[in-house]
């Protein structure tokens, strides 16, 4: 059944929420997103954090309303299993690039790639990779070394909360890491690889999770098409109250839904729940507000302190 033909069982363009997609190689993660909206026949898709076009994996996709939660998924934590290749420094710090360094791996014990590894478990800098997304002057950074201009940005302080390393076959290592938002796989296979003194580059990428969702809630690009010629496309879509599932909530009575909609002035009395303060130990943090049927009424930042609530984005 073609496109045209399927049958419609509802309007796509009415459908919020996200949709976990399985990202192939050898394409963008804006050409990912271009595809989910052309196959939902959306209004607006984005992305919750890019992944490289040799990569694949999991890739957050926000529908309609819901690309204005990017902004919440973009801070979790990611994990990726991941294979080094020692003895070779590419420009690009991975497989995609030109070598620009060799090195002899062969003789690493086991022992000496475990514990350079531990080095970089926790908090570390890295200098973000020439050859990046990064924008200077509003140009990204990729283009710039694409035309012998490399700029080298300021060093970033990451977090890597773990690392396991699933199989050593020299001159290739496979692990499994977990990080934070913006850490840079590949550098920190070159920076393991100048540590082991041989030099390595990323040879593969798989992202399995990202901000809680996983592999396991993923569709390919061909599902999903498959999926909604048949009608069945609303069974993947994950309700946004539902998507911000480490954020605190709270539900609304119709008297406090009101008020919201109407934009008017919230403290933290209108919120009568201990459980919810509670929840709250940052001295920043945000609220989602739903309704008795679970939908997302609105978003709201708390800062210890100070008695009113404000207003980061409100959903009819």
């Amino acid at each position: 059944m073609s496109r045209k033909q399927r049958p419609e069982t509802s309007d796509e363009a009415d459908l919020h929420g996200v949709i976990v997609v399985d990202k192939p190689t050898g394409i963008s993660s804006a050409k990912a997103v271009a595809k989910v909206k052309r196959t939902l026949n959306a209004k607006k898709v984005g992305h919750a954090g890019t992944l490289d076009p040799f990569a694949q994996g999991v890739l957050v996709c926000c529908v309609n309303h819901a690309t204005r939660l990017a902004r919440f998924l973009l801070q979790g934590n990611k994990t990726y299993a991941a294979t080094l290749k020692l003895g070779q420094e590419t420009d690009t710090q991975d497989s995609t690039g030109s070598v620009v360094g060799v090195g002899n791996p062969a003789k690493l014990s086991e022992k000496t790639i475990e514990s350079v590894f531990k080095q970089f478990v926790g908090s570390i800098e890295q200098l973000p990779p020439v050859y990046s997304a990064l924008k200077h002057k509003g140009e990204p950074l990729y283009k710039l070394a694409r035309r012998g201009q490399p700029l080298q940005k300021p060093p970033r302080r990451v977090q890597i909360s773990n690392i396991h390393i699933r199989e050593i076959n020299l001159p290739f290592i496979w692990f499994e890491v977990t990080c934070s938002a913006g850490t840079y796989i590949r550098t920190l296979c070159a920076d393991i690889g100048e540590a082991l003194g041989c030099g390595g580059h990323l040879q593969a990428l798989q992202r399995t999770e990202s901000s809680g969702f996983t592999l396991k809630q993923a569709v390919t690009l061909k599902q999903l098409e498959q999926f909604t010629c048949a009608g069945d496309f609303a069974g993947l879509m994950i309700n946004m109250a539902d998507a911000l599932h480490d954020m605190p909530e709270y539900v609304a009575e119709q008297h406090l839904i009101e008020k919201i909609r109407y934009g008017m002035v919230l403290t933290q009395k209108d919120l009568v729940s201990g459980h919810l303060a509670d929840r709250i130990t940052d001295s920043q943090s945000y609220i989602k507000i739903i309704d008795a049927r679970n939908n997302l009424i609105a978003v709201l930042a708390y800062t210890q302190g100070k008695n009113r609530l404000n207003y980061c984005c409100v959903f009819n």
